[in-house]
């Protein structure tokens, strides 16, 4: 009698094999900056820090992409992606903290958020983030969401 297979994603359920690779978990925390009329710059220099990403309204991120509504300018510390979504909101928050008063100064006129991302291609794992990580959300005013990708 055949043992029961078991699988860790739903794709390897419906196909009846599990693909041929090893599981991988990705995290990411981003303060994101957007609006009209965004002053990088400005920006760069009152954070001490080079923005890991901009773009202004109108570009695209590749020739089929639909263009951007807005201007953004976002900054991710340098992690390795594997480190756990705790570092990287910690890591974040190291180089935010000493500028709450003038992120807050932004926010009457730009979205100021904290973007966290979780990628992996096992659909039943999940992940944790310890309370002393949080306060970067409640002193910025900004809930606590992640975007969840399953690939």
């Amino acid at each position: 009698m055949n043992e029961p297979q078991g699988f860790r994603t739903l794709r390897g359920f419906i196909d009846g094999q599990e693909p041929d690779e090893p599981s991988y978990f990705a995290y990411s925390a981003s303060l994101r900056i957007h609006g009209h009329g965004v002053p990088f710059e400005e920006i760069s220099k009152e954070l001490g820090v080079k923005p890991t990403h901009v773009h202004r309204e109108g570009e695209r991120r590749g020739p089929s992409s639909p263009p951007h509504g807005d201007d953004g300018w976002q900054f991710q510390a340098a992690l390795p992606e594997t480190e756990p979504l705790a570092v990287h909101i910690q890591g974040l928050w190291d180089v935010l903290r000493p500028h709450v008063s003038y992120l807050m100064s932004l926010k009457p006129k730009y979205r100021v958020d904290v973007f966290c991302g979780y990628r992996s291609n096992c659909d039943c794992a999940g992940f944790e983030v310890p309370h002393t990580c949080l306060e970067i959300f409640r002193v910025l005013e900004v809930p606590f969401g992640v975007s969840v990708i399953i690939a």
